[in-house]
């Protein structure tokens, strides 16, 4: 999406124009013809409304639209982006390659942010569709923005750091698991790293079984696709300063192993590597603002695959950690891979802080539905810090219990520790399994992400599909933390 800021209104206007109106006096300024046509049309300034109707200007006639804010004392963000999704999804198909913005009455930031709304919302993911017709193909392709307040174009390109980090996570997500695998996925953060002064390490099979990485290989076994480790590390703080660590699980495709899935919905675990695909646009976005912060990123990428030699239910395996983990379910597999990836970034990199984000459980689903990340940490700032990013951008988390009560339902009688915890509180066990794996004194945060990678149904700033849920937490995370 192209956006250009005019010095002054055009001379002519063939585009349609947006203008942004509240809830109370959206009448005011405007031709008799529109505000009669929408109040014919029940439009009422709500956040996301959009009315379009035809006024003339200077003898000729042309589009006008409304873009609702709503009322004054709601959040303004998010009335923003439902006025930015919303005009998205009205033009983006319409036929129009342009689409003119009056930000008369907006500030900066608030630009910056209908503009954030409008590209998200127009990303989507059309490169294996041969058959579209004209009018299903988008046709939007540059906004123009007039009466812009005074540094709005220095907002709008701090904010498309932001935006090419949910739009690389979207990719990534989204791409089948026949084109994104461990070693693709590899080269993808090599092309969209490529100049971006973030350092990439990537270890292969040989390496973290030298490590001893048991656990994580052990998922891994079952796939003709070998797996990878990948560390993404941005160094822009203070040279002494111990990095924020980022972890994200990786799993390519997941058939659940010799623990099988049921087939149907099965082609929806392509994107069980949303963690992984977080924490790549998370550090991309970083990377292109250039944070002033240490940050390092961790991506374990595996495939699980049930192969006649994939690990079995009841087999031990002994992960970097040197703790042993009974198998008893190959199904919760997103839990060995993480665990040999906590230890290896202690171990390496000494963070002061890691945050994990994993799609690890059906279990946080059926407790949050599709509205709520769940959030389990051992550190009580941290999770309020994590909290205020969500409220702040959107990607929103809802902190769940843990404690010891918990943690002896994952206690096996043949080893350290099984992988699932049994019928009840999935989620938590899973959190619990986690700790484990945790330095004493180390902050840590999971995020199970598995109810908000993806949807079926459009929101303020995506389509159905992925939504790069996790990139602006993140971000605005290490925001606040620079401030």
């Amino acid at each position: 999406m192209i956006v250009t800021f005019l010095a002054s209104p055009p001379a002519s206007v063939l585009a349609p124009v947006a203008r942004f109106v509240g809830a109370e006096g959206w009448e005011q300024g405007l031709p008799a013809v529109i505000v009669a046509g929408a109040k014919a049309a029940r439009f009422a300034g709500r956040a996301g409304q959009v009315f379009e109707g035809f006024a003339e200007t200077d003898g000729v006639i042309g589009r006008m639209a409304l873009a609702g804010l709503g009322d004054a004392d709601a959040d303004r963000r998010a009335s923003l982006e439902k006025a930015g999704g919303a005009l998205a999804a009205k033009y983006r198909t319409s036929g129009a390659t342009q689409l003119l913005l009056d930000g008369a009455g907006l500030g900066a930031d608030e630009m910056a942010s209908v503009l954030l709304a409008l590209r998200l919302r127009l990303w989507k993911q059309d490169g294996y569709r041969t058959t579209l017709k004209d009018e299903e193909k988008t046709s939007l392709e540059e906004i123009l923005v007039m009466n812009a307040a005074e540094g709005a174009q220095a907002a709008w390109e701090a904010a498309t750091a932001i935006a090419e980090g949910v739009e690389f996570t979207r990719e990534l997500v989204t791409e089948p698991a026949n084109v994104l695998y461990p070693e693709s996925f590899v080269e993808r953060i090599r092309q969209r790293f490529a100049g971006t002064g973030v350092d990439i390490r990537v270890l292969d099979e040989k390496e973290m079984r030298a490590l001893g990485m048991g656990s994580l290989l052990g998922v891994a076994q079952g796939s003709a696709r070998p797996p990878r480790l990948v560390v993404l590390d941005w160094r822009g703080g203070d040279a002494d300063a111990a990095p924020l660590a980022f972890v994200g699980k990786g799993v390519t495709f997941d058939t659940g192993g010799i623990s099988i899935k049921p087939a149907a919905g099965m082609e929806d675990m392509k994107w069980d590597m949303g963690g992984a695909g977080a924490v790549s646009g998370a550090m991309l976005t970083l990377a292109r603002r250039k944070a002033k912060a240490n940050v390092v990123g961790v991506l374990g990428l595996v495939e699980n695959m049930p192969d006649g030699n994939a690990q079995r239910p009841g087999d031990v395996v002994t992960s970097m950690s040197g703790q042993t983990i009974e198998v008893i379910n190959t199904d919760a597999e997103g839990r060995l891979v993480l665990c040999d990836a906590l230890t290896f970034v202690q171990r390496e990199y000494k963070p002061a802080k890691i945050i994990d984000l994993a799609t690890l459980t059906g279990a946080i689903i059926m407790s949050l539905a599709h509205e709520y990340a769940g959030l389990f940490s051992n550190d009580d700032a941290l999770s309020a810090d994590l909290t205020k990013a969500g409220a702040a951008t959107g990607d929103k988390l809802w902190r769940m219990p843990m404690g010891p009560v918990y943690d002896k339902m994952i206690d096996s009688p043949i080893a350290d520790m099984k992988n699932v915890g049994g019928r009840f509180g999935g989620s938590i066990t899973a959190a619990q399994f986690l700790a484990r794996y945790i330095d004493k004194g180390t902050p840590w945060a999971h995020l199970d992400i598995a109810g908000t990678v993806w949807t079926d149904k459009p929101g303020a700033t995506w389509d159905k599909g992925a939504t790069g849920f996790g990139v602006r937490l993140l971000d605005a995370l290490v925001r606040d933390a620079e401030a």
